[in-house]
């Protein structure tokens, strides 16, 4: 009960402080009738609304899971990070084979079909997002293609 009345303090404050740079927006001469503060405005409502619901009613207390869970999530958000700043230097391909391969170890700890999964959605993404999405995608580093 204790972590959901904090958390719902955190997004009541969260969508104060939204609303409030919501009616910071600077209108122009040739804006609609509504204006452009209304949605942010209703959607920083909604967001207090449910922010209050949950502080007054709010669910037992949850069974938060092993220790060992939340080392696995600081694994996978550090190798999409590392992920992140990967593509640019070493092309598409090999980081994602990589970040693939090493998250879908932590799924199903097989290192076989960890590798081959990795490779697979390495090629896959590559052919999809670069011929049927047309994107510009490097599939290497530029040194070792030449």
């Amino acid at each position: 009960m204790v972590s959901d009345r904090i958390f719902g303090l955190v997004v009541t404050l969260a969508a104060l402080a939204y609303v409030v740079s919501a009616t910071q927006i600077q209108t122009s001469f040739m804006a609609d009738p509504v204006g452009p503060k209304t949605f942010p405005i209703l959607v920083g409502c909604v967001a207090i609304l449910c922010g209050v619901i949950v502080m007054i009613r709010p669910d037992p207390d949850p069974d938060w899971p092993a220790m060992r869970t939340f080392a696995s999530l600081a694994v996978a958000v550090a190798v999409l990070v590392a992920y992140a700043y990967a593509l640019k230097p070493m092309g598409f391909l090999i980081p994602t084979a990589i970040a693939a391969s090493v998250l879908s170890y932590q799924i199903e700890p097989r290192p076989k079909n960890a590798v081959l999964a990795g490779f697979g959605l390495s090629i896959g993404l590559f052919l999809i997002f670069k011929f049927a999405l047309g994107l510009g995608l490097v599939a290497f580093p530029k040194g070792l293609i030449g």
